[in-house]
Formats: structure tokens, sequence, C-alpha cells
């Protein structure tokens, strides 16, 4: 019993999709959710004219679009965590982002996204009707960002762009931890007398910026002929996480709530990308951000000697991309308007000794004549620590997303 529930509590704090850092933020989406980015490794954020909508890293880019689009992205992830002979599996199917991009001409590009930047879900029950025990572990945690945004082409130098956006944060969190009765350290002429009760630590919260409404990113774009950039910076900020307390011996019996606010520094990042465009139609991209991660997370923690913090260490992500553009005449032969992207990450998680090595495949399918697109990518990779007595795990996941792409405000034949 107590070996499986310190099992479960060490997987915690490292691998598992659904798992990693699970009394902390859990696990972080890479890049904003989008299925044309993961395509391509994650990497393209200086990439313009796909009409992908939203950059949450690069809110500049959105600048060269001269069509509305909508933008709407689902997930179907399959994760795997195992150590020695113990091994788990989680299946979830998620909508890791919408947005819509609106262009007003000389007046700049107002965008908005909805995006889910920390995720951790986890259910789990062993029950031993031999020893009379049982235990469940459930976590429910997301963190969601309404993002929005603008940006605008500089009047006399119509290459380089501004962006700036704010990051609204909300969302909420709750744990359960089950133990049901154990008699194994009782004497067994007075084990008839023991509780058959489970005894349950159940803690709820909500998630918010402390003392401020949003963060914040600011970022510029060079669109050049053969190749572009962009930089951004994005503010610190501090998450506050209310939470309460609640002891449970059965459904009817509970103590007295107890309340606590715990918060979270999350640093400053800076990111950058560059794509480079050769034949036209072929580009090669590449995109960095870090964190500098330099304090301890406070844990939810609570019962049964928990760990009080999770360990952090520096966030780097580096995304390596590839991408052959879909003609965009509509007699051309269809194959030839698909567009097809591969690509590769890396990534440091904030999470101290957990890296996560990755890469994909994915194709633009062209629907119609008005530019909408289904997009469709296939990831798949590991998570490791540098410790080997922790969990070790492997991921799959497919990504849909469509686009759909309209001239709003102007009239028929324009």
């Amino acid at each position: 019993m107590k070996k499986f529930i310190s099992a479960l509590l060490c997987a915690t704090g490292f691998s598992f999709a659904s798992m990693i850092g699970l009394d902390a933020l859990g696990e972080q989406q890479i890049g904003g959710g989008s299925a044309a980015l993961a395509g391509r490794g994650f990497a393209g954020h200086a990439k313009t004219g796909d009409f992908e909508g939203v950059s949450v890293i690069n809110p500049a880019r959105q600048a060269f679009d001269n069509k509305v689009s909508l933008n709407l992205n689902f997930l179907l992830g399959v994760s795997t965590a195992s150590h020695s002979s113990s091994s788990y599996t989680k299946t979830s199917v998620s909508m890791p982002s919408m947005n819509l991009t609106f262009p007003m001409a000389d007046f700049g590009t107002f965008g908005l996204s909805l995006w889910q930047r920390y995720a951790a879900s986890i259910r789990e029950e062993v029950d031993n009707e031999k020893e009379n025990w049982n235990a469940e572990i459930e976590y429910q945690s997301s963190i969601y960002e309404l993002v929005p945004t603008y940006a605008i082409r500089l009047p006399f130098f119509r290459m380089l762009s501004l962006g700036a956006s704010a990051h609204v944060v909300m969302g909420s969190f709750t744990r359960s931890l089950t133990l049901g009765p154990d008699n194994s350290e009782i004497a067994k002429e007075d084990a008839w007398a023991t509780n058959n009760a489970d005894v349950t630590d159940y803690v709820t919260g909500d998630w918010e910026i402390k003392h401020h409404p949003a963060y914040y990113t600011f970022a510029t774009q060079y669109r050049g002929r053969m190749a572009s950039f962009f930089f951004s910076f994005t503010t610190p900020y501090t998450l506050s996480n209310e939470l309460e307390y609640n002891f449970r011996f059965d459904e009817l019996d509970t103590l007295a709530p107890t309340r606590k606010t715990r918060e979270i520094r999350v640093p400053a990042m800076l990111a950058t990308g560059v794509n480079f465009r050769f034949m036209k139609r072929h580009n090669v991209m590449v995109d960095l951000s870090k964190s500098a991660w330099n304090r301890d997370i406070e844990n939810v923690a609570g019962s049964w000697s928990m760990a009080a913090v999770t360990k952090t260490q520096t966030d780097f992500n580096l995304s390596i991309g590839y991408q052959r553009d879909g003609s965009d005449v509509f007699y051309e032969a269809y194959w030839d308007r698909i567009t097809y992207r591969a690509g590769a990450w890396f990534k440091n998680w904030y999470i101290k000794d957990v890296s996560e090595f990755g890469g994909s495949v994915g194709a633009g399918f062209p629907l119609g004549r008005k530019g909408t697109t289904l997009d469709l990518a296939i990831q798949g990779g590991v998570r490791l620590s540098d410790d080997d007595r922790n969990w070790s795990e492997s991921f799959f996941g497919i990504r849909l997303g469509l686009v759909g792409v309209g001239s709003w405000g102007k009239t028929r034949g324009q």
C-alpha cells in the first residue's frame, strides 16, 4: 500500500504527460497548440502568409495577414509512463487552442486566442481485496489564457511590424487522494474493531494572476523576400492559487476546511525565430525560447508527508522545421496544392532534470476555393530524467486543425 502511494507521488514530479508536475503547474503546452505549428516541430512563428492565426509567442506576425482567419485545433494524445515492471497509459482528447485574426488594412490587425498553457489529468485506482485496502488518486488541473493581440506594420517601412498581447489567466485545480482501510499494523485479534471508512484528502482552487489582470508579450517582426525573423519578450508574473483543503472520512463526515494561497513566480521569456524561403515554396525555420526559472515551485502538498516543493530549471526550447507550401492555384493537381511539413524539437521542462525530444510530420489539405484548410499533424517522442530511478515516458499524438479564411467587409468580386 505505502509503496504504491510513494510510486504515484514520485511520478507526479517527473514524466507522464498528464502527470508532469501535478502538484506544481502540470504539463506545459508548446507554442500555442496549433496543428500546423505542431506539424513542423513547433517551429515557424516567423513565417507569414499561412493564415494560422494568433502566435502567442510572436503577436507581430499577424500584421502581415490580409484576410480574416478562424483557427480551431484538437488533440488526441496517448502517453505511457514506465518504471521497472510498472507502467501507466493515459489517453486524452482536448482542444488546446482556438483563435481569430481580423485585419483592418492600415489600422493594423486585431486577434483573439484561447489556449491551454498548462494541464494535468490523471485518475488511477488500485484495490486489494485480500488485504482489505484500496487507493485512488485523481488530479484535474488546467490553466487557460485568453489572449487579445494587436499588431501593425510601420507606415514608412512596411517590412517591419510591431505587436503586443495581453494574457488573461484563468483555470481551476482539483486533487483527490483517497486511502481505504488498512489493517496491516493492527493485531489480527483486534482487526474486527477497526473503522472501514475511506480517508480522502480533497483540495480545490482557482488560478489567477496576483494583483494584475494580465501579463504581456511584446514583439517585432521583419519580413524580407527570402528571410523573416522575429524577437519577443514576455513579462514575468506571479500566479496565485487559492486552495481549500478538506479532509474527509466519508461523504458525510468532513473536517473543517483549511485555506491557503500559494504563489508561483513565472519568469520572463525571451524568444526568437527565423524562416528562410527558397525556390519560392520551400521553407526552413528555427525557433528558440528561454525562461530562466530560479525559484522552486510550492506544491499543493497536504497530508501523507508529500513533497513541499517542485525543483525547477531553465525552461529552454529549440524547434527546427520544414514546410513546402501548397500551390494557391485551384486548377492545379490536388497533391500539389497540399502543404507538407516536418520538424523536431528539444525541450528542457521547467521541472528539474526533465527533458523532452520529439518529432512530427504534417500536412495541410485545402478544402474548396476560399482558402479553408484542414491541418493534420502526427507527433511523438520521449520525456526523460537524468535520474535513472525516475519514470520515463513515451507519447504519441494526433492534432487536427480547421482554418477558415474570409474577406469580411468586402463585397463579392473585390
